[in-house]
This record gives C-alpha cells, sequence and structure tokens, in this order.
C-alpha cells in the first residue's frame, strides 16, 4: 500500500464515523433521566483509560521522534500538565457533575454487551498488535471525527470551525452551566496542532508492510464503535 493510498484508506474509515442516532443527542432529544447512560459508557469504554491505550503505543514504539509525540499526548491526558490542569478523565466527570448526577455511577460502571465488545477491540488493538495500530485506533480513531479531512488541512483557515459554548447541546438542552465544560476547552485549545501530531506520527513512521494491517484494524475498531452507539441509542431510549 502506497502512502497516499494508505492515507485516504483512513481518512475514508474515519468519514464513516457517524452514526444515525447521534442528531438525536445532539438536539436534546434523549431524556434526561437516561443521559447519564451515554457518558458512563463513554467514560468507562475508552476516556478512563485513554492515557494507558496510548501508553500501549509508545511503549512498542522503536521511533524517538514518534514516542516523543504520544508520550506528550500521554502525558497531557493523564495528568493536564501542558494545557488543561488537570487529568483528562477527571474533566469529563465535570459534565456528569455539572448535571447533577450521582458520580458515584462512574465508579463500577457495567458495560452495555456492544460496550463491551467494543472495549475488546480496544484492548485487541492496543495490546495485541503493532504499535502503529495502536496508535492510529488511539490518536486518529478515538480522537478523531468525520472531519479529519478538514481537521488536518495545512490550512487553519481551512478547518472547522467549532461552534459557540453556549451552544454546547448539553448547555442548550440540558442546562450544563459553562464553568463545567473545561475538558470542551482544552480539546480546542490543542485540536489542530493535534490531530496534525497524530497523523503524521501514523503516516511518517508505520512500515509500508503494516499499513494494511492498521486500516483493517480500524475498519474493525470502526465496525465495533457503531454498534456499540446502536447499544447506547437502545439504552437511552432513541430509535430510528
Amino acid at each position: 500500500m502506497e502512502p497516499q493510498e494508505f492515507r485516504e484508506a483512513l481518512l475514508g474509515v474515519m468519514e464513516q464515523k457517524t452514526h444515525w442516532a447521534w442528531p438525536a443527542f445532539g438536539a436534546g432529544r434523549v431524556p434526561k433521566q437516561l443521559l447519564h447512560v451515554h457518558l458512563e459508557q463513554e467514560y468507562a469504554t475508552y476516556v478512563r483509560d485513554f492515557p494507558v491505550l496510548v501508553a500501549r503505543a509508545y511503549v512498542q514504539c522503536p521511533f524517538a521522534a514518534a514516542r516523543r509525540s504520544l508520550i506528550e499526548n500521554v502525558f497531557e491526558e493523564e495528568t493536564g500538565g501542558l494545557v488543561a490542569g488537570r487529568p483528562h478523565p477527571e474533566l469529563f466527570l465535570e459534565y456528569p457533575r455539572g448535571l447533577g448526577m450521582d458520580l458515584s455511577r462512574f465508579e463500577a460502571v457495567e458495560l452495555l454487551p456492544e460496550a463491551a465488545a467494543y472495549r475488546s477491540e480496544l484492548d485487541r488493538a492496543t495490546l495485541q498488535a503493532s504499535w502503529s495500530v495502536a496508535a492510529a485506533v488511539t490518536t486518529i480513531f478515538l480522537e478523531g471525527t468525520a472531519e479529519e479531512r478538514r481537521a488536518i488541512d495545512p490550512d487553519p483557515a481551512q478547518r472547522p470551525k467549532p461552534a459557540p459554548l453556549e451552544r454546547h447541546p448539553l448547555v442548550v438542552h440540558y442546562g450544563l452551566p459553562l464553568s463545567h465544560l473545561a475538558l470542551t476547552r482544552a480539546h480546542r485549545a490543542v485540536e489542530g496542532d493535534h490531530r496534525l501530531a497524530a497523523w503524521q506520527v501514523v503516516l511518517g513512521y508505520t512500515a509500508s508492510g503494516e499499513r494494511e494491517a492498521v486500516v483493517n484494524a480500524m475498519r474493525r475498531v470502526l465496525s465495533a464503535w457503531q454498534t456499540y452507539r446502536d447499544g447506547v441509542a437502545a439504552a437511552c431510549g432513541v430509535s430510528l
């Protein structure tokens, strides 16, 4: 697989990272008493352990420059020491805290069957595959969106413009105070360069013979993610 074909294949996966139920969440159609299900499942499937997932790529990576990029990601996620000031998993919990949810629920989340299968796929990709598979799945798939092509445009003017925080769905539809959007602020502060760095590592250091395996792993994770989102939607009372 040639470099340009590899890039396009990865972008093709990311452009499919959409789900039929997501507009319902963004439009506030999920009953507030069920919204905690979505937040709990997100937290337990990957948010809580995201620094560990990226670190699995770091410890396997043979390239010093790529390791530096990966460990910078781990350090920020685990400590917030570069931008956020607090660990990102802790900042995620500001969403349920601001919504008045019982945070004890997040200490022992029972994963939905679809969520457990998705987490198993993430563990498989980060523990049983190459460093480049682990890096792509964590720093590109988990952190990225369907807007990756625009997000990594070298011209900052072409990148997606986030809506004002006052228009965040949790603020508009569920009354979340703006002070509890610290994680959103942190992500926005680093997003452009952060996305570019992730792609530079994967595209620049993945061996040619490993590229197909990376793409196949990304496709498996995408499929597991879509099924996972189906399960969350059903648990939150959202249907077609």
